[in-house]
């Protein structure tokens, strides 16, 4: 069985842990109606239209 010579210091520990926070940028896509720069799979918060058809009525 393994057995660790020396006792792993909290820093290091630490250190190898932190990399749980990162976060990932979040994807945009274009509007297929308006092409404003929209998170996928939501309606376009510009032009209300989603996969084409308009789905909340929206006053330009």
């Amino acid at each position: 069985m393994a057995v660790p010579k020396r006792k792993t210091s909290k820093a290091r520990r630490d250190k190898r842990r932190s990399n749980v926070w990162k976060l990932n940028a979040r994807a945009f896509s274009k509007c297929t109606n308006c092409g404003e720069l929209t998170v996928p799979h939501r309606v376009c918060k510009n032009c209300g239209f989603y996969k084409g058809v308009e789905v909340i009525k929206h006053e330009a």
